[in-house]
């Protein structure tokens, strides 16, 4: 019933007058206030209406307790901290690329954008606060904040993300023995297993020096770090026994090298596909990549 929607949907768009769907996805040249308001209230009700869903679904279920902090920097071998930049960079570029479109000016725009994101996944971290389980964990703040500075600063004095932070992730075989953990569907491994994803900073060097070279723009090098074999948070060894034999599992990081493909760097003229290429680029592209971990170099033929 899902996907019949779907495709009605999706055909109704279709049907809609191509040059007045263009229209509207352009940004506007002067401050359109319905647009203005529009993005404002829908940001708000997204802010609002997510954080509600999630303490329902999530947070009321488990004990509560007085404010207080937790230090978790350690756990996870920083791939967690890793994932709070990302996605900070992630909400202020897109809330930011909204307030443009509204005809808000670019400057303003890259401030509101970090801004947002900075305020909404601080509340997460006031969720946490109040859990007994939990805390406020300030190393999660700092490396929103990190985030939302990447993308502000990159805006607001350059007008460019000459650097993309990026995500790729694959299935994990790890995920198998500790579920409640890692993962037990396809989705939520995806989300959970730390040791089948892995962020990236991708960025064309040349092109930080002479804008006018030869070299394709879209051409990116990029950066990678991951973990392998971790299947406990704080990252200690972790042994299952089974009868007579044993697995034991013994954590270590990953660093990659590989290329990307900078998807908004490609001419097009065309407005949809500007858009499509900007949500592409969000994700790391599978190419070949070099590989150091445990003191060693490695080669994956091709690298999710």
């Amino acid at each position: 019933m899902k996907f019949s929607r779907s495709i009605i949907l999706f055909l109704f768009i279709l049907s809609l007058p191509v040059k007045g769907y263009c229209q509207f996805l352009e940004p506007s040249d002067t401050l359109n206030k319905k647009r203005l308001i529009g993005v404002s209230i829908t940001s708000g009700l997204a802010w609002g209406g997510s954080i509600a869903g999630l303490y329902y679904v999530w947070y009321k279920d488990f004990p509560k307790s007085g404010f207080h902090t937790f230090n978790d920097f350690h756990e996870w071998q920083q791939m967690d901290k890793l994932g709070h930049m990302y996605s900070s960079w992630s909400f202020g570029r897109s809330v930011g690329d909204l307030y443009e479109w509204s005809g808000l000016d670019h400057k303003k725009s890259s401030l509101i954008g970090a801004g947002f994101s900075l305020g909404y996944l601080t509340t997460f971290e006031l969720l946490d606060a109040y859990n007994e389980a939990w805390g406020f964990s300030w190393s999660d703040v700092g490396f929103n904040t990190l985030g939302a500075a990447t993308y502000w600063g990159q805006e607001y004095f350059f007008n460019k993300q000459y650097v993309h932070f990026k995500f790729s992730a694959h299935h994990t075989s790890l995920a198998q023995y500790r579920p409640e953990i890692l993962g037990n569907d396809f989705a939520s491994r995806m989300l959970k297993d730390y040791n089948g994803q892995t962020y990236w900073m991708s960025f064309n060097p040349i092109y930080w020096f002479k804008e006018d070279s030869k070299f394709p723009e879209w051409i990116d090098l990029s950066l990678g770090y991951s973990i392998e074999d971790q299947l406990i948070g704080d990252g200690g060894n972790y042994v299952i026994t089974n009868g007579n034999s044993q697995l034991s599992f013994t954590p270590y990081r990953q660093y990659y090298l590989s290329l990307d493909v900078n998807f908004e760097a490609i001419p097009t003229n065309k407005r949809w596909l500007k858009i499509i290429f900007r949500g592409l680029n969000f994700f790391k592209v599978p190419f070949p990549a070099l590989e150091i971990a445990n003191g060693k170099l490695g080669f994956k033929p091709l690298y999710f």
